[in-house]
């Protein structure tokens, strides 16, 4: 199966509940805003969110004025997606669909496609990254959220701490970079209770080789730094503000693509 759907319908209540209106702290203090800052003005544009999860971006999105389009292909969370919708109305059009098979969308209609930390949760991410090109209009712009595939591998990664008489510092260490490979991501879903779900690792290269195999031209690549939320609410922000553990992507849409 593409999509490691099992997986997330088994967490949709917990993940929904994480993740609220507004993000969790990792979202909301971390990633989001660099995010917004690579997406920029979307009122009167037409966007999907791809693996939109609860939808609390395509909530932000369509109250910012977009038109807005979001995809999962977890039923049951987009069951909760909805019945936020009919509690706040925003135009928001919801459908349960694998990210490798949009056949439900139009070639060219949109302006801008936003997957934000979903990329790596797909088996088939060449097949999703392939179906925002055919879905983006010419020059529609892609935004991605990803793990950062050069020092955030769940099981072949690690913080470092040393510790030298009044000196403390702090390295990143990473196995396994050039591979491709699946892994699990482990969750803490309560006390004492964890649930894993699968993840993709890619090389940063493989992507970028993606992205030009979907008629897809690499613009920026940003790497999100803490806030000072996060800094005063996770020990990691530290750490993180000298090496990233994500990445943001902006991808424009040639006007004709080659293969």
């Amino acid at each position: 199966m593409p999509v490691n759907v099992e997986d997330w319908e088994q967490i949709a209540e917990w993940y929904d509940h994480k993740q609220g209106d507004g993000g969790d702290l990792w979202h909301r203090a971390l990633i989001d805003p660099a995010v917004f800052r690579a997406l920029g003005a979307v009122s009167g544009q037409r966007v999907l969110d791809l693996a939109c999860g609860n939808g609390y971006l395509a909530r932000r999105l369509a109250r910012q004025g977009a038109q807005v389009t979001a995809v999962d292909a977890s039923a049951p969370i987009i069951a909760r997606a909805r019945a936020r919708e009919q509690q706040e109305p925003l135009g928001i059009t919801y459908h349960v669909a694998d990210a490798v098979h949009l056949g439900i969308l139009a070639d060219g209609s949109f302006d801008a496609v936003l997957c934000n930390m979903g990329l790596m949760d797909i088996a088939d991410a060449e097949g999703a990254i392939r179906e925002v090109g055919r879905v983006l209009r010419p020059q529609g712009r892609f935004i991605a959220s990803l793990c950062h595939p050069c020092f955030d591998l769940e099981t072949a990664s690690a913080w470092v701490v040393e510790k030298a008489g009044p000196t403390t510092t702090v390295w990143r260490k990473v196995s396994r970079y050039r591979e491709v490979f699946e892994e699990q991501c482990t969750w803490n879903v309560g006390p004492g209770a964890v649930w894993r779900t699968r993840i993709y690792h890619r090389p940063l290269s493989w992507y970028v080789r993606a992205l030009r195999a979907a008629g897809l031209l690499l613009a920026a690549l940003e790497e999100p730094e803490p806030t000072e939320e996060l800094l005063a609410q996770d020990d990691e922000g530290q750490w993180i503000a000298q090496v990233p553990l994500h990445c943001v992507i902006e991808a424009w849409k040639l006007a004709e693509t080659h293969a």
